[in-house]
């Protein structure tokens, strides 16, 4: 008997470009209020737990202790209470003016099986915590989240993308809007412990993370020393930008740094073009870019702040043929069609912003009508919530955005999108595809 799932992805994919029209009796939400947690454990008990990718067969955990002599040791294994391994990794902490850190710990544990659920506990004492590995092949599912914050309006979009499953949560800069308020930096560790410590989050960063102050404090202290990413194994020197593979490389995801240097002299520009030039099309379908700072708006909020960083790294992302460019920053949602320099292409990326996920500042809640590139976006809403990227094979994957409307979650935008290294007119890097004077959406 034929299996009904190709047909029905026939049926589904003719209908590639339709979306979800916008709900205008739906009443935006005022900001939430700050949720500061304390701890209430023993000094040498973990806390902040959280977990990040290290190749396709590793995993980072990182956490922090009180006590300053605890070990950065995780014993792990697929039984609970039965810890068949140990892994032993660095420790490090810092001082932000008369704030002190508690020790930082990271520990990579591994070689790791895909797809498989992982028993673990941190410096030999306290609660036992789970993790589950990423699938070695597609379908993998991405939640996607920006400007995340500690609010009430974050707790809800947190419990929305717990309440089904997924695989890695990718995020787009601004996690703690800790604003040199250290403290707020271990609340948001234990604010996201139940979530980050199930599955990986790979985040990158945003202004609210730069917290320098004149030349006493350098950039980014705390998001270093706290949120490690595996910017070493994909060959950059910094934290700030890095890349990685999932899904066995059907998915290459690049995180971009909008608050260091990205002129074509700089490290962050070098690195890119080394990392584009490794991707193979062929084993690697798909091709994701996360940054903060929106390189396509419709919204008054931070207009043109990402525009000298889209003039000097369109082209490459373009000749790449990337699929999908996430961004933050704006708190809204908002979903642009397939562009490049400014005009509808069909061999561009979309462009998604996504910096909706309960920040303590508000929606942005002004678009404006006649800007130049209203023509570009099909979807847009100031409303809390929180995206899904589920890529299906190596030709087709799914998004969606879902509206934190009250207690629920609701999909308010879904679109079906093609992977533009299964398109034979955008496959030749460099070629200049044909051009429409009636580009519809994603086509």
């Amino acid at each position: 008997m034929a299996k009904p799932w190709p047909l029905a992805l026939s049926i589904i994919t003719s209908l590639l470009f339709s979306s979800v029209s916008p709900d205008f009796n739906y009443v935006r939400p005022p900001p939430g209020k700050i949720i500061t947690l304390k701890s209430n454990k023993p000094e040498s008990h973990p806390q902040q737990v959280h977990v990040s990718a290290v190749g396709n067969e590793y995993m980072r955990v990182s956490w922090i202790t009180d006590d300053k002599h605890a070990p950065s040791v995780v014993d792990y294994g697929k039984v609970s209470g039965k810890y068949e391994w140990s892994a032993t990794g660095e420790q490090t902490k810092y001082h932000y003016f008369f704030y002190s850190s508690g020790l930082i710990h990271h520990v990579k544990v591994g070689p790791l099986e895909p797809n498989t659920i992982y028993f673990y506990r941190c410096s030999k004492a306290g609660d036992e915590y789970t993790f589950k590995t990423s699938p070695a092949n597609l379908p993998i599912e991405f939640a996607v989240i920006g400007d995340l914050g500690q609010t009430e309006w974050t707790a809800s979009t947190l419990a929305h993308v717990d309440s089904s499953n997924y695989d890695m949560l990718l995020l787009p800069g601004d996690l703690s809007y800790a604003d040199t308020q250290q403290t707020l930096w271990d609340s948001f560790g234990r604010f996201v412990e139940k979530y980050a410590s199930k599955r990986p989050w790979m985040v990158t960063e945003g202004n609210h993370e730069v917290e320098s102050f004149l030349f006493l404090i350098e950039p980014f202290k705390a998001y270093n020393a706290r949120w490690l990413m595996p910017y070493e194994e994909s060959g950059s020197t910094s934290n700030l930008y890095y890349s990685f593979d999932v899904a066995g490389g059907s998915v290459h995801v690049i995180m971009l740094g909008s608050y260091t240097d990205f002129d074509s002299n700089s490290d962050q520009y070098k690195w890119l073009v080394s990392d584009l030039k490794k991707v193979n099309r062929e084993r690697t379908p798909w091709l994701i870019v996360l940054l903060h700072a929106p390189w396509y708006n419709t919204n008054s909020a931070h207009q043109g702040e990402g525009e000298s960083m889209r003039q000097s790294l369109e082209s490459l992302l373009y000749a790449a043929r990337v699929d999908l460019v996430f961004a933050g920053h704006v708190h809204a949602y908002e979903r642009f069609t397939r562009i490049y320099d400014n005009k509808a292409d069909p061999c561009g990326p979309m462009y998604i912003t996504i910096g909706d996920g309960g920040n303590r500042e508000g929606l942005a809640l002004d678009f404006e009508e006649d800007h130049k590139s209203v023509s570009l976006s099909m979807f847009r809403e100031a409303s809390f919530g929180h995206g899904r990227l589920k890529v299906l094979n190596g030709t087709h994957a799914h998004w969606s955005w879902h509206r934190n409307q009250d207690s629920d979650s609701s999909v308010a935008d879904e679109i079906w999108i093609e992977s533009l290294s299964s398109v034979d007119a955008c496959k030749t890097s460099g070629k200049t595809p044909p051009s429409s004077s009636s580009l519809n959406d994603e086509l």
